[in-house]
């Protein structure tokens, strides 16, 4: 039990300077809220008349549909940037001088993506906020809003997993950056944006398919709908798929790097 109170304290405390150390940082911070908002504005301003088309759910408003897709967009860039961090880490050599200290290994990446769920959990906040101002209704009311709270920060959990893989098996920062163009291919192979039924072929199909539409649609109903067990369900289901694998992922590249002390 001492031993487990030592990894709890060593993930609290790296979690906390995982915030701090993005807050800090402009290039890891902006791209997390800017970004998404800025898409946000520009795709609710230009594309509203969306929600006459037929086919398209019954929402209050474009803007109501596109909160759930700018939250997990968020998430996704929430994930990169705790991995860039992490590399530079390692490039620094902070993360070495972690590996010698008389903790859990994977306590230090933990730590890392506990950060990354406070930021996750941050961005939701936010959205939240700019949704209300501006007209949207969270139709779940307070408890909808807090499982929302819930599932970004997870789902920035999860993806920031895959970070920390890239991070630890490559351990240069230029080569996580490199990851930021897929974000945005994910997303828009989801229905983060756009029903998947109006999507042309193949787009709509792959959209089906996709673990993020499953957590969009989750989160999306919350917002839209009200609370749907089966539709939270679900996106608990897509994070854990995508948890376990980046998890997964950061471990054997974890162990890689300790086995090759690079």
């Amino acid at each position: 039990m001492n031993r487990l109170g030592v990894n709890l304290r060593v993930v609290a405390a790296l979690g906390r300077r995982s915030v701090r150390q993005t807050f800090r940082r402009p290039q890891l911070f902006a791209p997390i809220l800017v970004f998404p908002t800025l898409l946000l504005a520009i795709q609710t301003g230009g594309a509203g008349g969306a929600i006459e088309l037929e086919g398209f759910p019954q929402v209050n408003g474009f803007l109501d549909f596109m909160l759930a897709g700018a939250m997990v967009q968020a998430c996704l860039l929430a994930g990169n940037s705790g991995g860039i961090a992490l590399a530079v880490d390692l490039e620094m050599g902070f993360t070495d001088r972690l590996f010698a200290a008389p903790i859990s290994r994977f306590a230090i990446v933990a730590g890392r993506l506990a950060g990354t769920a406070a930021l996750g959990a941050v961005t939701a906040v936010w959205f939240i906020a700019i949704g209300l101002i501006f007209g949207a209704t969270i139709e779940g009311g307070v408890a909808g809003a807090i499982l929302v709270l819930a599932l970004v920060a997870l789902s920035a959990m999860a993806f920031g997993g895959i970070g920390a893989a890239v991070a630890l098996y490559a351990g240069r920062a230029s080569v996580v950056q490199g990851l930021f163009p897929l974000v945005f291919v994910i997303l828009f192979l989801s229905d983060a944006f756009f029903p998947a039924n109006l999507m042309l072929e193949p787009a709509g199909t792959i959209a089906e398919y996709n673990p993020l539409s499953l957590i969009v649609d989750g989160i999306r109903e919350l917002v839209v709908g009200g609370l749907d067990a089966g539709a939270v369900a679900e996106a608990l289901a897509a994070i854990a798929l995508i948890g376990g694998l980046s998890i997964a992922l950061s471990a054997v590249a974890l162990r890689r790097r300790l086995r090759l002390g690079a």
